[in-house]
């Protein structure tokens, strides 16, 4: 086998396996991947500290004019937490979003 079979073998067995290679989005992107996994980090964590804040906030308020320091900072703070926690687990799609109250037929066999 000469040099020019053995190179044209090559390229052929290199065509056929880059069609087989799944594709990987980021090497076509240009390396953009790690700018959008900063965007989403920093999405989810504002997601996570606004939840924080507007439940210390609130209990705060709730303080502030019903006179229950520290009870309703501490119960608001855990509630904005909370909220935080599922507002950074939604935007992850890691949980489903909520329905808008309609509920889908029941779907059963009637056999």
């Amino acid at each position: 086998m000469n040099d020019e079979e053995f190179e044209e073998r090559r390229r052929k067995l290199d065509e056929a396996l880059a069609s087989k290679r799944p594709r990987d989005p980021e090497s076509e992107q240009g390396g953009k991947g790690s700018a959008s996994g900063y965007a989403m980090a920093l999405r989810l964590s504002s997601e996570f500290i606004a939840g924080i804040l507007v439940g210390t906030g609130i209990g705060w308020l709730f303080d502030r004019f019903l006179g229950t320091s520290p009870w309703g900072l501490i119960v608001f703070l855990l509630l904005g937490f909370a909220a935080g926690v599922l507002n950074v687990l939604r935007s992850a799609g890691m949980i489903a979003e909520p329905e808008d109250g309609r509920k889908a037929p029941d779907r059963r066999d009637e056999n």
